[in-house]
């Protein structure tokens, strides 16, 4: 399986409304921390999320966190 792309060493801090969101799970996309289709030629994809409140959320950066779409430090270990 190939490795994603680091998009940067730190989490996405973002406030989001609630709804539906996707995640950007190869580190491509020009639109951080979410998915723009820039996936369309390799075998990731985007990982569907949905906000039920008004709040930050700290997206993962690295594509590497074990709880997808969440940050949860592994880039720390890169």
């Amino acid at each position: 399986m190939a490795e994603p792309t680091c998009a940067k060493k730190s989490p996405y801090i973002v406030s989001l409304e609630p709804g539906d969101y996707y995640w950007c799970a190869c580190g491509r996309s020009k639109n951080q921390p979410f998915c723009d289709g820039s996936h369309k030629d390799t075998e990731f994809t985007p990982v569907k999320f949905t906000v039920t409140s008004k709040a930050p959320h700290a997206l993962c950066g690295c594509k590497h966190t074990g709880d997808r779409p969440y940050c949860d430090g592994t880039h720390n270990s890169l």
